[in-house]
This record gives structure tokens, sequence and C-alpha cells, in this order.
């Protein structure tokens, strides 16, 4: 006879028997449910990692999905926007001009007390077929709102410009993560292979507060992240010595090339290595071609006029030139271009957005560098077909109170809802979404995050963004991290 165990002799005692069951069938009904959840999680988010030949890692690769758009092009304007003073339009904070905001009598911010709810700064009115109003503050952008799909719900993680800089291109507050251009190159490799994938080009004034964070590839593959360069500061080290003939330098290139690949065959999981490499073959393919593109001399009179490449306000033709250099890279097939318009070196609102003290006397400087030759940018890749496949985003990286800060003749930071624009491939034209309270403070309606902008611009690129994943640390990462829903009711 076999003895009973020691659980086997709980089983004899009928309170046991039935206390034991009774937790068995439960834990037998927890392990299926939480069976089918991960049945249903798996069949839901299954990662999807691009096969990536160590050899050509920018080897154009496949959406997940038939796309609506085929590039990107992302114009980022440091130091947060006044949306109240700008594209988001309240009249009741007109009407009650001086008076204090209800509801926010002990309301600190940013950077301390709040004083009374302040009227728009610059004067709103009706623009194009749509009626859509916008306020004088840019009046060549305003022209063209018949063309916008505007999302005046948005907020953002933080009120500090470095970490909602870093969220609006990373989608994490957090250092370290990947910007926005290098995922979808990660993802979709490159549509040339004679220029960068994902060309970041800063300000004429110099580089926003979160420095190269902001096109960093993070713990992606190097290859991936963004190449700065501007009309006025094009990639250093292209041109050939002169005493070295064309015939010389293609046959050290053939040589170099057969000499990499030997030596990488031997590191085949260093993407250090493979970055490096490839990074030098691009550079070799770019002496004459990046040389070109950075050339204005073929635009028309009309076009560098319309662009203001020669302003006398030195600022504004920088600028310029650099939104036709955007256009230049994405017609020659760049697929995500980063363009960005403030930067932090010269002090808080001096060469950015960040209105603090006196809005109106910095925003009288910044906006007509911004205007003129971005209204020019978008006008001229509508004339010439460029919005048929590329998504522009107009974005920043949180609005500004309703209020003058406390003794002062400016905005503080506001979180809690902002406006961003998006014109171009696969989004609604003349078009609304979401809305703040009636002061401007707050997103009521159709509240969005930056996390649903990111989910939808992978998707119109024809990625899931659930999907697109690199493992890194024993995690799964995103770009929309865990969060993120499409906006569908933007989408054309």
């Amino acid at each position: 006879m076999t003895p009973l165990s020691h659980h086997g002799r709980f089983l004899l005692d009928r309170r046991s028997f039935l206390q034991y069951a009774g937790t068995g069938l439960g834990s037998i009904a927890l392990a299926a449910l939480l069976g089918e959840d991960m049945a249903l999680a798996s069949d839901e988010v299954q990662p999807i990692r691009p096969v990536l030949d160590p050899a050509a890692p920018m080897a154009p690769r496949a959406p997940h999905f038939s796309p609506r758009a085929t590039k990107v092009l992302m114009i980022f304007c440091s130091g947060a926007v006044s949306h109240v003073d700008s594209w988001d339009y309240k009249p009741e904070l007109i009407k009650r001009d001086g008076q204090p905001m209800p509801g926010g009598g002990e309301l600190i911010t940013f950077q301390g007390e709040q004083g009374n709810l302040t009227t728009p700064l610059w004067a709103f009115k009706q623009r194009g077929d749509c009626g859509k109003f916008a306020s004088d503050l840019l009046p060549h952008m305003a022209e063209l709102v018949d063309d916008f799909c505007f999302i005046h719900s948005m907020t953002a993680r933080s009120n500090t410009h470095g970490p909602a800089e870093s969220q609006m291109n990373t989608g994490f507050t957090l250092d370290g993560f990947p910007s926005m251009g290098s995922w979808v190159s990660y993802a979709l490799g490159a549509e040339t292979n004679d220029l960068p994938a994902y060309v970041a080009i800063p300000d004429p004034r110099g580089v926003p507060q979160m420095g190269p964070n902001s096109w960093s590839a993070g713990f992606l593959p190097a290859v991936f992240q963004g190449v700065p360069f501007g009309a006025d500061k094009p990639i250093p080290h292209l041109a050939a010595p002169e005493a070295i003939s064309a015939t010389d330098e293609r046959a050290t290139q053939d040589f170099l090339k057969f000499l990499n690949e030997k030596h990488l065959e031997q590191y085949p999981g260093d993407t250090e290595l493979s970055a490096r490499i490839a990074s030098y073959e691009l550079a070799a393919r770019m002496q004459l071609r990046a040389a070109e593109v950075s050339d204005f001399s073929t635009e028309s009179a009309a076009t560098r006029r319309m662009y203001c490449v020669e302003d006398q306000n030195e600022v504004k033709a920088g600028f310029g030139k650099n939104c036709l250099l955007a256009r230049r890279l994405l017609e020659r097939g760049v697929r995500f271009v980063q363009l960005f318009n403030g930067a932090y070196a010269m002090g808080e609102g001096v060469g950015n957005w960040d209105g603090h003290k006196v809005l109106h006397e910095q925003y009288s400087v910044h906006a007509p560098i911004l205007d003129e030759p971005c209204a020019a940018l978008l006008k001229d890749m509508k004339a010439r077909g460029l919005l048929d496949d590329t998504l522009v985003v107009w974005a920043t990286e949180f609005g500004r109170m309703p209020t003058f800060q406390k003794g002062a003749s400016g905005r503080d930071h506001n979180p809690n809802g902002f406006t961003v624009f998006l014109t171009g491939a696969g989004v609604k034209r003349a078009f609304s979404y979401g809305a703040t309270d009636e002061f401007g403070y707050k997103a009521v309606e159709n509240v969005t995050t930056i996390y649903d902008l990111h989910a939808t611009i992978l998707h119109l690129l024809g990625v899931n963004h659930k999907q697109l994943t690199f493992y890194h640390n024993g995690i799964e990462r995103r770009l929309t991290d865990v969060h993120g829903k499409i906006i569908k009711p933007i989408l054309a």
C-alpha cells in the first residue's frame, strides 16, 4: 500500500479538501483567463523588427501595409509657440481680458504665479474659403488654412522645455531614446542611396534645447541617426583633395570597400562598425550629390525671392535657405526631413519662442523669420506635387497660458492643451479636430497626446506603431511606448 503524502493527508479532512478544491478551481480559471489574454495580446501585438543587412542597413524596406505617405517633413518650433496668439481662436478670452481666470486663483505654473487673462496680442480673422480663424502673428501661413488639418487638443507630459522637446521628437521625456526620424529610417530604410534617409536642419541661430538628441538614433543602430546640415553649414569634408585624380579616388574607394567588407565579415553583429562603414560609403556617394542639393544657383530668381533667401534680415534669409534646402532634399528622395525654427544658445526667448517676459516684443522678431519662408515652402511643395506623397507636420513642444505671468508681459508654459497642424498626404484639408476650453487653457474635446500624433504619422507611412519594435535591455521598445491611438477622424 502506497503511503499518503503530506498534502494527501490534508485532503482526508473535509474542510481542507473543500479549501484546496476551491482555490484549485480558481487557479485553473485564472490560468485560462490569462491564457486567453495572452493569446489575444500575441495576436494583436506581434513585434515586427526589420531584417537589416549589415552590408546595406539603409536598403529600402516594405511598409507593413499600403502607405498614404512615403516621406515626412517635420517643422519644429522650439520654445513653445503660443497657440492662443496664433491658431486657437477664443472669443471668451478676448471678452474677459484683464479678469482673473475662473478657478485659477491659486494656479502655479512653471515660473510661478499667474496674473489675469490676457487677450491675444495679434488680431484673429477668418481666412481662406473655409473661414478658419487665425491670427495676424503668422499672416502668410494663415493664408494657407484651407490646406491645414489642425489638432487643437494636443497635450504633453512635461511643462519643461527639454523633456517636452524630447517627447515631441522621440516619444519620451527622458534622454537616450531614438528620434521619430530614426524610427522611420529603421522601419523603411532609404529611398535614395546617395543622400541620407534622415536629415535634420538646425535653425541658423543654433540647435534646440535638446541639441543633437533631437535627431539621435538612441539605442537603435547608429546608422539610423539623423544627418545634421543646413544651407549655410553643408556637410563638411566631402570634397576630395585637388591632388587626387578622379580615377585614383575611385580605385581607392573600391579597394577600401573590399577591405571594409572583409573586416565586417569578422564582426557580423557590430552595428557601430556597420554604421561607420555605411556612413563612409554614403559620404563617398554624397561628394557630388550633397554639393548639388545645396547649390541654389539652378533655382529661379522668383523662387529665391519667394523663399526670402536674400532678405536683409540675415536670420530670415538663413531660415529661408533652410526651407529651400528642405524642399530640395524631399524631391530628391530623402525620407524624413526635420526643419527646426528657434535655438537656445541665445537664452530664454531671444532666439526661440519662449515668451515669458515680453512676448509681443520677442514674437515680433521670431514670427517674420518663420512665417514667409515657411509659407513659401508649403506653397512650393503643393505646386510641385510633393504634398501628394509627403506628410507635413508643424509642431512645438507645448502651448502657453491664456494669462500673463504675474508682474510680466508674457505667458508661462502650458502642456494641458495646444495646437499642432498637419498637411499633405493622407490628412483632411480645412479641418479642425479637438478643442481647448473657452480660454485655451486645457484640452477638453477629443483630447490627444503626442503618442497619438506619432501613432498617426507612422500609420500614414504604412507602419503599425504597436508592431514596430526594437529589443533593448529586455524590453520590446517602440516609439509610442505602451500608448498611442491613431487619430482616425483626421485621415483623408
